[in-house]
């Protein structure tokens, strides 16, 4: 049996009385678009948190291409090939849109203060080529026109795509999406699920937490549905939404 590209098992979270996630258990597949949903309180963000290392989890383990995340921090978990961006977009505001991708990039040999005084030659090359590198990351997003503008001043959909920029520049295989879509115009959305389709043929896999009923139906492969911590269903966009009891939980009394 061949082993899941992601892998969570018997995750159960606790915040003092509060039960965030309940033996949530659940694989994701490689190069697919998985969208996870559910209401809010549903444990969403929680999984991702435990999933990138923000959060220890107080029972289960996360393992990622057979190879346990138990214990290793977010920086680590990056290293492995994993990267996401958070709801509160967490940009720098005060800095360029350049200037966000390139503190994204993985460091680099000849970076330390030893090697700008004895060979400064090769940190000046290597400096020329992260910026080549992030100029084309925000090209691959459209963003190459913005590059110099201080992300202040930027549109909230091109904050949005510069977030989708930062996880790019990492390397990471496996993009962990919080809300992509949420709070954005209709033509900025048609960008942004365009952009996600675009990235999966690129071989990107995606899980991607998301309300927007009508994004899920558009770019998900499958749906993960989140109910009080627990999984609650699984299925194909269409067989989830339509699902009478979830649709209840989803846009009923559970709001």
């Amino acid at each position: 049996m061949s082993t899941a590209y992601l892998q969570a098992s018997g995750v159960e979270v606790r915040f003092g009385g509060l039960l965030a996630l309940r033996d949530c258990s659940f694989t994701v597949d490689r190069g697919r678009i998985t969208c996870l949903v559910g209401p809010n309180g549903a444990g969403k963000t929680t999984i991702f948190n435990v999933i990138t290392g923000f959060l220890k989890p107080n029972e289960g383990s996360v393992a990622f291409q057979g190879k346990s995340l138990d214990g290793l921090t977010p920086q680590a978990i990056v290293a492995t090939g994993i990267a996401r961006t958070f709801q509160n977009l967490r940009l720098f505001v005060d800095l360029s849109a350049l200037d966000n991708v390139l503190v994204a990039l993985p460091a680099q040999a000849g970076e330390e203060p030893i090697g700008a005084i004895f060979r400064p030659w090769h940190v000046a090359g290597a400096q020329k080529r992260r910026r080549e590198e992030a100029l084309a990351t925000l090209e691959h997003v459209g963003l190459a026109d913005r590059a110099h503008e201080f992300v202040r001043n930027l549109s909230y959909g091109e904050q949005k795509l510069l977030t989708v920029a930062r996880v790019l520049a990492t390397g990471a295989e496996l993009l962990l999406l919080d809300e992509p879509a949420s709070g954005l115009s209709a033509g900025a959305l048609e960008g942004i699920m365009a952009l996600l389709r675009r990235l999966q043929s690129e071989g990107k896999t995606l899980l991607v937490v998301e309300h927007n009923t009508r994004v899920v139906q558009q770019i998900a492969d499958e749906v993960l549905f989140l109910h009080q911590g627990h999984l609650m269903a699984t299925g194909s966009p269409a067989s989830i939404i339509s699902d009478p009891a979830l649709a209840e939980i989803y846009f009923g009394g559970a709001i």
